[in-house]
């Protein structure tokens, strides 16, 4: 089980982060990874002057928004349940 955490805290809230938990529950669905994703909330990763963060297992990812997270989703969480990026 992948575990992506998005973070929550007032600085990433305050940049987006509601939406781009928004977009991956979308994707998440939209790829039927349900059994294979987890999406959870986190209210700091320590990087609160770099954007909404996000952290796809163990790797964290700054200044993630509704611009670019469908990108880093195919690209990062692909990687790891495939071992493949999505072209």
């Amino acid at each position: 089980m992948l575990t992506i955490q998005v973070c929550v805290g007032s600085s990433c809230f305050l940049r987006g982060s509601k939406k781009v938990i928004a977009e991956i529950e979308q994707l998440i669905k939209h790829y039927k990874l349900e059994d294979l994703v987890t999406l959870k909330g986190n209210f700091c990763l320590e990087r609160c002057n770099e954007g909404s963060t996000v952290m796809i297992g163990d790797k964290i990812f700054t200044g993630v928004s509704t611009d670019n997270v469908t990108e880093l989703f195919e690209k990062e969480v692909f990687a790891v349940l495939y071992g493949v990026e999505k072209t």
